[in-house]
Parts: structure tokens; C-alpha cells; sequence
């Protein structure tokens, strides 16, 4: 008996081959970016001990009460897959050692996991690009992060499309005491908080002001502002901040209700959002967390970074030109049992010899007429043909399959110079 069909988890997908190529095109432009300003990478593991976020994220945040997925492993030890990338990052160089008198400038890339309700731009397995900065304390590391992003989104085609929206939250100190005048205000209007909000009051009121619900827009319009309550230092901060991204001509809206997901953030908050993509409208965000490195028990290291959704960022790219597959150049016909063997040495050789040649072999034998029409439909420019007599002459005959042109037949050193100047020299 046959067992049921099975499908993947509920919000995590798959990433199918009509689709990769738009992946691949969008991280070579990704890496570019990263290669040029400096930054290296870092790889990470998927799973982290629960314990890391609890303290980094903050036990009264959603992630940790709701979105985590948590189990105990056979030694009884409560372990999590990453629901954000930032506090793997801090512990690694902890555990390594590198924030001795580092000045870092690092990056990842992997698959991040939240139990969230999934809809259009929000997974339960999704993807993310973070980069991570230690031991910068001034607003120009900040602006830098604002550049590179400026530069991939030039890059990729869509700077018309992303707004960078602004804050700062000043210190923790500074937030206490605008915590208080915040609950005081909410309480006021207790009746009219919706059952999330409700529940944030007394735990992270903050996040109120996050909410997406159109019914409390006017209610949070009139809450009181952070930048009110910040001391000199942060107003400087942000100052110098702001000062740099207009010396180099970038865009912003202040946001004075920018407030991020996490607890660990401090000063500048950014995001990058678009109105293309409905609720899910922000692209990448981030900001400074200096005070997160000693919460995790190393020195304390001012620190700054950001994260980029890559499921958001395709479908922000949409039909881009980017998303064009790369067919293979040449697809190769074997016909007979002496040519299937000729026609690997081939190829082989060519791939040798041509680094970059994208050849396609037909394997599983079938009919010429068969062979062909795979050849056809592989989106190939070439066909080459072997069958019995081309490898007894060891020779191999040349179709064009886009364009009009007579079949030739050559021996490898002429095959070698014609493929050349077709694929390498124009």
C-alpha cells in the first residue's frame, strides 16, 4: 500500500529551479556589494541554545513568547532553531575571541525560523542576509551600512522603489524613563488597545507603537515622541548621523515611530521599506545594539548592522532581468555505443579547456530525433553530434539551434577555436 503524498511544512517552501536563477543573480550582486566595502564572512550554526535569546531578544518580546522553535535535545539541553541571526553572531565572537581590539566588519546568509502566522512575505523558514560591525562607536559605521544598501539597491535596479525611514532610541536609561510616560499615556486609552497592544502595555510598550492596525494609527499619532526624551550624547549621535547621509546626497523620512522588534536595540534604527509589497512592506532594518556584546558576557563593544529579507527583496524584484535562467551553451547528442563513450571523453575535455562552457550531455540514450528535441528545448545555441561514424573520425558535427546556419563538422582543435570565438571573444 501506498502511503499519502507529502507536502513541505506549512509556511516553509521551496525554492524551485525557475527560480534560483533570480537567487543567484541577486547574492553574486549581494556579495559584490559586500567584497567592496570590506566586509567577510562568518558562517553560523541553525541551531542555538534557547537560553542565547532569551537573553538577547528579551523573554517578553513575541519571538520568544510566541514564534520560536524550540525542542529539548536527547541530553535534555533546550536547544532553538535562529529566529534572527544577530545574537549567534555576538556569541561566536565571544566564544572566538575576535572582538580583541577588533575593528569587524562581517556578514552571513541563511535560512532564519519564526512560528508566525504565514502570509504573502512572511515564512516560517525564511531567508536572510545580516551584517554585523563591532567596536565602531560613531554615526559614520551607521551611514556606511546606509551605503551599501544605497549601492546594491542602485545595483539591482530598484532605488525608486525603497524608502529608508529613521530613528533613534536613544539609550536604555532614556528609554526607561519614556517607557513610563508611555504606559501612563496607553493606560489612558486602555479601552481603545486592541488584545495585542493590550498585552504589550505592561511588557513592551514599545511595540505599541509598531502596531500595524489601522483602528490605533490615531491613538499612537498621538503618543509622546521618543526624540523627546533623549539625552545630549544620543541627540549628537543621530545628529552626526543624519549629517553624514546628507553629505553624500541619500534620502530619509524621520520616523519618530520606528521602534525595532528587539530588545537589545539602541540609537539609530533604520528600514528600508516599499510600498509594492502590501503588509510586508520592510525590505531590511537594522541598527546600533551596543550594549547587546557584555548582556551576552563579553566586554563591552559598540556594535551595529542590519538584516535583509531575500524572500521580500525577490519578490520586490518581481520580473526582473535578473531572473533570466542561464541555458547551457552547447548540448551534447550521443547516438550509439561507441559515441556515448567519445562523447564523455569530449566533454570532458572541453569543460577543460573552456572554463565556463556550460555543456549539457544527454544521458539515458534515446533516439536521434529524441536527443534532438531535448537538445531544442534545453534552450542550448548548439547542438553537437556524435554518432557512430563522428567517433570512429573523431569528429563532432555542430547545429546551430536559434539561429539559421548550416551544420559543420570539426575535429577538437577546430571545434576548441570556434567555440572560442563564440562564447569568449565577443
Amino acid at each position: 500500500m501506498t502511503g499519502s503524498k507529502l507536502q513541505s511544512v506549512r509556511g516553509m517552501h521551496d525554492i524551485l529551479p525557475n527560480e534560483t536563477p533570480l537567487w543567484q543573480a541577486v547574492e553574486a550582486v549581494l556579495y559584490q556589494g559586500l567584497e567592496s566595502y570590506g566586509y567577510q564572512q562568518i558562517r553560523l550554526p541553525i541551531v542555538e541554545k534557547t537560553e542565547l535569546f532569551k537573553r538577547s531578544i528579551g523573554e517578553v518580546t513575541d519571538i520568544v513568547e510566541k514564534e520560536m522553535y524550540t525542542f529539548t535535545d536527547r541530553n535534555g539541553e533546550s536547544l532553538t532553531l535562529r529566529p534572527e541571526g544577530t545574537a549567534g553572531c555576538v556569541r561566536a565572537c565571544i566564544e572566538h575571541g575576535l572582538l580583541r581590539g577588533a575593528n569587524l566588519r562581517l556578514w552571513y546568509q541563511g535560512p532564519m525560523f519564526r512560528h508566525e502566522r504565514p502570509q504573502k512575505g512572511r515564512y516560517r523558514q525564511f531567508h536572510q542576509l545580516g551584517v554585523e560591525t563591532y567596536g565602531q562607536p560613531g554615526p559614520d559605521i551607521d551611514a556606511e551600512l546606509i551605503l551599501l544598501n544605497r549601492y546594491w539597491w542602485r545595483a539591482l535596479g530598484i532605488a525608486d522603489k525603497l524608502e529608508l525611514q529613521i530613528n533613534s532610541l536613544g539609550t536604555l536609561e532614556e528609554r526607561r524613563a519614556y517607557r513610563e510616560e508611555l504606559v501612563a499615556y496607553f493606560s489612558t486609552f486602555e479601552h481603545a488597545l486592541d488584545d495585542d497592544s493590550r498585552r504589550r502595555l505592561h511588557t513592551n510598550p514599545l511595540r505599541i507603537l509598531d502596531s500595524k492596525n489601522p483602528d490605533m494609527q490615531a491613538l499612537i499619532e498621538g503618543a509622546p515622541k521618543l526624540i523627546d526624551y533623549l539625552g545630549e550624547s544620543s541627540r549628537a549621535h543621530f545628529q552626526g548621523f543624519v549629517n553624514q547621509l546628507d553629505a553624500v546626497g541619500v534620502s530619509y523620512t524621520f520616523n519618530p515611530r520606528l521602534v525595532r522588534g528587539l530588545d537589545y536595540y539602541c540609537l539609530t534604527v533604520f528600514e528600508w521599506v516599499t510600498r509594492e509589497l502590501g503588509a510586508q512592506g520592510t525590505v531590511c532594518a537594522g541598527g546600533r545594539y551596543d550594549t547587546l556584546v557584555e548582556q551576552l558576557g563579553g566586554k563591552p563593544t559598540p556594535a551595529s548592522g542590519f538584516a535583509l529579507g531575500l524572500e521580500r527583496l525577490m519578490a520586490l524584484l518581481g520580473d526582473s532581468p535578473l531572473a533570466r535562467s542561464n541555458p547551457p551553451h552547447l548540448y551534447m547528442i550521443r547516438v550509439g555505443a561507441s559515441a556515448e563513450k567519445a562523447g564523455l571523453i569530449w566533454a570532458e575535455k572541453l569543460r577543460e579547456r573552456l572554463p565556463g562552457l556550460r555543456l549539457q550531455v544527454h544521458s539515458g540514450r534515446g533516439s536521434f530525433k529524441s536527443q534532438f528535441k531535448k537538445a531544442d528545448k534545453s534552450g542550448a545555441m548548439y547542438a553537437l553530434i556524435l554518432g557512430e561514424e563522428e567517433a570512429a573520425r573523431q569528429q563532432v558535427a555542430v547545429k546551430p539551434l536559434r539561429e539559421e546556419g548550416e551544420q559543420r563538422t570539426l575535429d577538437f582543435d577546430r571545434l576548441l577555436d570556434f567555440l572560442h570565438s563564440e562564447f569568449y571573444s565577443k
